[in-house]
């Protein structure tokens, strides 16, 4: 098996990537700190055509160069908006229609191989600071919580990995199937 080079993958300039089709779906970042996690949010974002990031609270935006280093650029091509307080956020998504869930662990969680979502619909997602989570307030907003199961003696996973894992679900259901 040989590689392929950038060439042969064929991928699509930024400026083409800004007119092409989103999947309607934003993901918020509640209180993120860390700019590696937030880079990798708009790389995973980008490669599966997340519609907009909204990053929010103490959450950084670029231009960083911190957050560039794992972003690779995608920091460029994602839409993304600020908000001052996630709750903000929320309201608006709410009001434009949106379906607001965050990943948390709650009683009445949905597992993640459970949910089922429903092309043509349009979805927020709500992952929280590296400690706290998603802040109660905002859970509290929600239209649901998603919980990814875990077998191990954790009980929590690194941001940017749920985001991965997650992002790739939606776009799975409603991009690729």
């Amino acid at each position: 098996m040989k590689k392929l080079n950038i060439l042969e993958l064929n991928r699509m300039n930024v400026a083409d990537y800004r007119e092409v089709d989103k999947v309607p779906f934003v993901v918020v970042l509640d209180n993120v700190r860390s700019l590696h996690n937030v880079g990798s949010v708009f790389r995973t974002s980008d490669a599966y055509r997340v519609k907009c990031i909204y990053l929010c609270g103490v959450t950084a935006t670029p231009p960083s160069a911190e957050m560039h280093k794992t972003a690779l650029g995608a920091e460029d091509s994602v839409a993304w908006q600020y908000f001052k307080d996630t709750r903000e956020a929320v309201q608006q998504l709410h009001d434009e229609g949106y379906t607001v869930l965050s990943i948390e662990q709650v009683q009445g969680s949905i597992a993640l191989q459970d949910l089922r979502l429903e092309k043509g619909k349009k979805y927020a997602v709500i992952f929280g600071n590296e400690v706290k989570g998603v802040q109660q307030e905002v859970v509290d907003m929600s239209d649901g919580c998603i919980e990814l199961p875990q077998y191990g003696t954790k009980h929590s996973l690194n941001v940017s990995v749920t985001a991965g894992i997650v992002i790739w679900e939606f776009a799975r259901q409603l991009l690729i199937e």
